[in-house]
């Protein structure tokens, strides 16, 4: 998981019967200074073991790549991304400024190689000149019919580029013109191709199943349609993220404690099914933190004034613990129900504070350091709340 998106589900099962290892891919616009990337258990993962990461490799993206999809609600996630025709290795860094990986892709179609260059900055999104290098095409007034990727697809909406170069010598005559199908739908029309290239980018294509892209050409073309690569993510929704104050009202209070929950780290409310350790938050985006339960962790440090920057809070529970110092003015916390701090450590004075709070019924305070012959009189003649202080 990425930023509390769900990116995918990880199996090197077969990878690693063969030998070889597993990458997955991810586009994704960075929210704040940080990623954060988030290994979960899933019901598939052997009891016992865990999961684990061997490398993370992250590279920024020029501004035109991928620039037709919107990432401030989608993230794209690789499905197949392919040099057609290509019998070699794998073309990635330095000939790809990215590190992306261009698998070679033949099926029975024929290929060529190409007998010029390209540009590549002449391209949206920037694909190596090495993609263009051979191709798959047919004979002139057939239809190139190519099932990639060759395998099925879940149902949903995905980003295909496919790219295109007469693989001629060039000259005036050095085009071809044909129409673009996928599964039966047209994708583009009288695509004109000659040897400088181009390429044609569907933003949202819904797709399922086997996938079935047909180059038909115009008549009269001199020769056949020929495709050089292809890409394919599938667009998922982002997942949200926390209110910026809650989270730094948490980073805050993790700086505060000598020995944090060892997942306290990234987005304290995302994943949602994993989010940090004591911390509930709001089903909805954007999301709040609603609920803070650290009872009985033997948490040492103290409790920042920043902790009322948690204006959705409803429950904080911090009993059982050695929290030390003094208790922050809670004024801001008007959600308040249950403040728990019993069995601490605690001194001062009992925050005049706790009295203003309209939803407060329950405080537990016992057994600290804190001066028990100054309650404040807000607290003590606010009706319906249970106090505990001793």
């Amino acid at each position: 998981m990425i930023d509390g998106t769900k990116w995918s589900v990880v199996n090197t099962t077969e990878d690693y019967a063969s030998g070889g290892s597993s990458y997955y891919e991810a586009v994704v616009v960075a929210q704040n200074k940080f990623l954060s990337i988030c290994l979960a258990r899933n019901e598939h993962t052997v009891h016992g073991s865990s999961p684990f990461i061997s490398s993370l490799e992250v590279y920024f993206l020029d501004d035109s790549v991928y620039n037709s999809t919107n990432f401030e609600k989608n993230v794209l996630v690789s499905v197949t991304r392919n040099s057609f025709g290509s019998e070699g290795d794998i073309i990635s860094f330095p000939d790809d400024n990215f590190n992306r990986y261009w698998q070679p892709f033949k099926d029975e179609n024929p290929f060529v190689s190409s007998q010029s260059s390209v540009s590549p900055r002449t391209f949206w999104n920037i694909p190596p000149q090495k993609a263009f290098s051979s191709a798959l095409t047919t004979s002139r007034g057939k239809n190139l019919v190519l099932n990639w990727p060759p395998f099925l697809l879940p149902d949903g909406l995905y980003y295909v580029a496919l790219y295109f170069q007469d693989n001629r010598n060039p000259s005036p005559y050095s085009w071809r013109v044909f129409d673009v199908y996928i599964n039966g739908v047209k994708f583009y029309e009288n695509l004109n191709v000659t040897d400088s290239g181009l390429s044609v980018v569907g933003a949202e294509w819904p797709l399922s199943g086997k996938t079935e892209i047909t180059l038909i050409p115009n008549s009269g073309t001199p020769v056949g349609p020929l495709i050089n690569a292809g890409e394919l993510f599938q667009i998922l929704s982002s997942g949200g993220k926390t209110v910026t104050r809650d989270v730094v009202a948490m980073e805050e209070l993790r700086e505060k404690l000598s020995n944090p929950p060892e997942d306290w780290a990234g987005d304290p409310c995302l994943p949602r099914q994993n989010s940090w350790t004591g911390v509930s938050c709001s089903k909805q985006a954007p999301f709040r933190i609603h609920s803070l339960d650290l009872t009985g962790f033997g948490l040492y440090g103290s409790l920042p004034a920043s902790i009322s920057n948690l204006t959705g809070l409803k429950h904080l529970l911090l009993g059982d613990n050695r929290f030390s110092g003094t208790i922050p003015d809670l004024s801001a916390l008007k959600s308040l129900e249950i403040l728990h701090l019993e069995n601490n450590h605690f001194e001062g004075a009992v925050p005049s504070s706790l009295g203003q709070l309209p939803n407060l019924h329950e405080v537990f305070l016992q057994n600290n350091k804190l001066d028990g012959s100054n309650i404040p009189e807000s607290l003590t003649k606010k009706g319906g709340v249970s106090v505990r202080l001793s």
